[in-house]
């Protein structure tokens, strides 16, 4: 009984799949009947497609699928007229059904090849010659393409689209002047439609043909009566001329801007042509025209939008540009309320508040990154960099770890271990660290071998005592920076310091002082250098303006006021040049030089 009732079903099954298909060939038919009287498309909007703005494609080709096309479109969701009812109509309707039931049944080739017969037999079709030409580009079937699009070519009027996706298929075929032809045909049939245009552009850049470039373009952009979307389509190809030709670069931009301004009074309504608006503003560097456009587009966008959080990160990139990080901020933050896992964000909302030395804000920006990407090596380094700039260098060296353990040794990792121990004044173990780092580097990152780094492994053997160590590093340094002044200054305060090379030393605190005249710590170092040289006197007036332009009170520079004083026999100005220092940070070898009260 059971297997009677499963067979029943089965045969219930299969009659409602068959009613079902024939329901939906009368509804399809129906439809198309209905739209039967409606003016058949033109193809304008099939065949312009806009060039990118940026010119990233490799091709310059206009935006389509890895074919040159755009993406497979489903031809059973579009609504296509057909021209008449006799009796070729009728056969296009059937094959176009027949095309739909294939393609919800996803057999792809039988539902193509039924299109194509519907599209044979309406070449008047624009729209759907156009469509079914597209697939056959996507599937690798170019020459089917350039038969259908000849067949309508011929047996019908034809529209400018029409010619200038023929042209396109022509110059896919490498029949170069066949292509030129068809395009010249799409714009004489509709000067005002982008279309040819865009073809003929793409064959003559095809060809490396600049002085042919520059007369269509300079020919369409006097073309009158044209809408938004030619005046913004042909300012992306003036952009992407101005790459091919660089030298005419600057006019070509020109002429960029001229048609996005009379696009701009047009006052496109579509998303899609306000962002290429934007975006073509952007590129011309009128960021505040970009940015103005992209916040009206905000107001309207919903959040669910694909082009969302797109639109607020281009926002975020003009604000940055402009050094506007709270208009940035606030746009990035918008974008992760909305995706709130998105790692690159909280990453760039990181960089941002340590720009702002901001640190425990960054810190935990880039802890959120991490959290989401637990591969993102980079967040790891800047994370360790801010827990530094909080004064968290153990958390910094915890959070190196973790990357260590995750990624390896690293030049990054050692450097900035280095850094963290140097900052809990453990020189030993910064040392190490940062030897390591120079023999990562040695092993196949010698880029990373700056002058900065070498400073940095210098000062760390100077902390440690092997000035002879340190002079090596800071002359590596000085190799790749000779006019460094930090570096000048630190090794003559070096040598003046332990009272070596001291007319060196002199002649490199001169120079470094020759950069920045008012700087207390190169001025200290100049008069500690004369006092070492036994001129006092001439020290004085450097250790004065030292502490003349020194931003804060420094114990240091007192200690050295006192010594001069000391030197130049005005033991009561020295006594309270060491009494100001002690008071300011309390030293066991400045107490010393101190006379006791009442002595």
């Amino acid at each position: 009984m059971a297997q009677l009732v499963n067979a029943g079903c089965a045969a219930l099954s299969y009659y409602t799949d068959m009613l079902f298909r024939s329901l939906a060939i009368f509804l399809i038919a129906g439809s198309v009947f209905i739209t039967g009287c409606r003016a058949p498309q033109s193809g304008k909007s099939a065949s312009s497609r806009p060039l990118p703005v940026s010119g990233s494609g490799s091709s310059g080709r206009v935006v389509r699928g890895s074919d040159g096309i755009d993406g497979p479109v489903s031809i059973a969701s579009r609504d296509f007229g057909f021209n008449s009812a006799d009796k070729n109509a009728i056969d296009a309707h059937a094959h176009f059904a027949t095309g739909v039931i294939h393609e919800y049944d996803l057999e792809v080739e039988e539902a193509l090849e039924e299109y194509y017969q519907a599209a044979l037999l309406d070449p008047a079709n624009t729209a759907l010659v156009i469509d079914v030409a597209q697939q056959f580009l996507q599937t690798k079937q170019p020459e089917r393409a350039l038969a259908l699009l000849s067949n309508a070519a011929t047996n019908s009027a034809g529209s400018s689209g029409l010619f200038a996706e023929l042209g396109f298929v022509y110059s896919k075929l490498g029949q170069t002047n066949q292509a030129v032809a068809a395009d010249r045909a799409a714009i004489r049939k509709d000067p005002q439609s982008l279309a040819g245009y865009q073809s003929l552009f793409l064959e003559y850049l095809e060809e490396k043909q600049i002085a042919a470039l520059a007369t269509l373009l300079n020919d369409a952009s006097k073309v009158k009566g044209t809408d938004a979307d030619f005046l913004v389509g042909l300012a992306e190809m003036y952009f992407r001329f101005g790459k091919e030709a660089p030298a005419q670069r600057a006019q070509s931009d020109d002429r960029a801007r001229a048609a996005l301004e009379r696009a701009v009074k047009l006052k496109p309504a579509t998303l899609r042509l306000q962002l290429r608006l934007a975006d073509g503003f952007n590129l011309l560097g009128r960021t505040a025209d970009a940015a103005r456009i992209y916040e009206e587009v905000l107001k309207t966008l919903p959040t669910t939008a694909p082009q969302y959080s797109a639109v607020r990160a281009k926002l975020a990139d003009i604000y940055l540009r402009n050094h506007d990080a709270k208009h940035a901020t606030e746009q990035l933050q918008a974008i992760a309320r909305e995706n709130p896992t998105d790692s690159q964000t909280y990453y760039v909302l990181g960089n941002i508040a340590y720009e702002e030395t901001n640190f425990v804000t960054a810190a935990d920006q880039f802890a959120n990154a991490i959290l989401f990407n637990p591969d993102f090596e980079a967040a790891y380094y800047n994370l360790a960099t801010a827990q530094m700039g909080a004064n968290r260098s153990t958390e910094a060296l915890q959070t190196l770890e973790r990357a260590r353990r995750r990624f390896g040794q690293s030049f990054s990792g050692e450097y900035l271990a280095g850094e963290a121990f140097s900052h809990q004044k453990d020189y030993t173990n910064a040392l190490r660290h940062l030897t390591n780092a120079e023999i990562v580097a040695q092993n196949g990152e010698t880029n990373r071998l700056t002058d900065g780094f070498y400073f940095q492994i210098a000062a760390a053997y100077e902390r440690t005592g092997d000035y002879a160590q340190a002079e090596k590093y800071f002359q590596n340094s000085l190799r790749l920076a000779p006019d460094s002044p930090e570096t000048l200054n630190y090794l003559g305060y070096m040598w003046a310091e332990h009272g070596l090379k001291l007319d060196q030393a002199r002649d490199y605190i001169t120079k470094a002082l020759k950069s920045d005249p008012k700087n207390a710590a190169f001025l200290d170092s100049m008069a500690w250098v004369l006092f070492q040289l036994h001129q006092p006197k001439a020290a004085l007036e450097f250790a004065q303006k030292a502490l003349q332009y020194s931003e804060e009170e420094d114990a240091t520079l007192y200690d050295h006021l006192g010594e001069i004083f000391n030197a130049l026999g005005q033991k009561d100005k020295a006594q309270q040049a060491w009494k100001k220092s002690f008071a300011i940070e309390a030293s066991e070898a400045v107490g010393k030089k101190m006379v006791p009260v009442g002595k």
